[in-house]
């Protein structure tokens, strides 16, 4: 799936795929989707989607159920195994309670059974692309926020945890072995690399990247 990568009127960046091996289908949703601005694209197979999608935007799928070849909840596994993120509605004309459940507990948005109707699809899709913009939006962030950790040097990584954990200065010095003017000067840096603008504003980063920082501590209450 070298294609595929991280990731209407509603919004003018976000894109609706849609894989259904049903041409009639495929180009029923275009028809409702296109005069309400929303961009598309169709595949007739979960392979041909994974050949060819870029899911490097906001945006949602549209995924039948029974396909011939890879199915639409293998396709939500395999998107899944790959780390790709997008919101899926399913559509089936057989759905069963065991499938849609399997579907839904996998991150599913919504699972409609065919015909669908026009507005249960567009309430769907809409609904898809604004929780797809949310995600898009927060990934954006963290990797923002990791490429600025990245700037630390190794000695800064060691106090960064030790600040936000709400030790002074005088207290980090201590547990470096190092001068108190040398920890300032850390903190300082750190402060500019990280873009923050306070120390609540630092815990809070270091909240958004989980935490998973060497020697991590639990942070202060960004709050405080």
């Amino acid at each position: 799936m070298s294609d595929v990568g991280s990731g209407g009127a509603l919004s003018d960046d976000a894109i609706v795929f849609v894989v259904d091996d049903d041409a009639s289908v495929r180009r029923s949703t275009e028809r409702l989707l296109r005069p309400l601005g929303f961009a598309i694209q169709t595949f007739a197979s979960a392979k041909e989607f994974l050949d060819g999608a870029r899911v490097d935007r906001p945006g949602c799928l549209v995924l039948d159920v029974h396909m011939p070849g890879l199915s639409g909840l293998d396709l939500q596994r395999e998107l899944a195994r790959k780390g790709v993120e997008i919101p899926i509605i399913f559509l089936t004309g057989h759905g069963d309670i065991p499938m849609t459940v399997r579907a839904m507990k996998a991150g599913a948005v919504e699972f409609l059974t065919k015909p669908v109707k026009p507005r249960d699809l567009l309430a769907a899709i809409r609904t898809a692309i604004e929780r797809g913009r949310a995600s898009h939006q927060a990934r954006h962030e963290i990797e923002a926020l990791r490429k600025r950790y990245e700037r630390l040097t190794p000695r800064e990584r060691e106090v960064l945890p030790l600040v936000t954990s709400g030790l002074l200065n005088k207290q980090i010095a201590g547990e470096l072995a190092a001068s108190e003017r040398t920890i300032k000067f850390h903190r300082a840096h750190i402060m500019k690399k990280m873009e923050a603008e306070s120390l609540a504003d630092l815990v809070r980063m270091v909240e958004r990247l989980g935490g998973a920082l060497p020697g991590a501590r639990e942070p202060v209450p960004a709050d405080r």
